[in-house]
C-alpha cells in the first residue's frame, strides 16, 4: 500500500511519531521497506483503487479458507 495511505489509516498515530522522531527504525519512515521475497499471497489495487481494510481481510480469509489452514 501507498505509505500516504498507511499513514492516513493509523489509528495509533505511529507514522506521526516516527515522523517526530519519537519511534526509530520505522519502516517508511526511517527505515527503508523492504517487500518479501517468497510472499505467499498479495493484497493488490483494484483498478487502480486501494481495497476497504474489509475488503482485504476478505482476500487474507479466502486465501487461508482454500489454502486449509482454516475451516469455513
Amino acid at each position: 500500500m501507498p505509505l500516504q495511505l498507511c499513514e492516513d489509516r493509523d489509528p495509533k498515530g505511529l507514522y506521526k511519531l516516527a515522523r517526530e522522531g519519537k519511534i526509530k527504525g520505522f519502516t517508511g519512515i526511517d527505515d527503508p521497506y523492504e517487500p518479501p521475497l517468497n510472499c505467499e499471497i498479495e493484497l493488490q489495487l483494484k483498478d487502480g483503487i486501494v481495497p476497504t481494510p474489509h475488503e482485504m481481510a476478505g482476500q487474507v480469509v479466502s486465501y487461508m479458507e482454500n489454502g486449509g489452514f482454516l475451516e469455513a
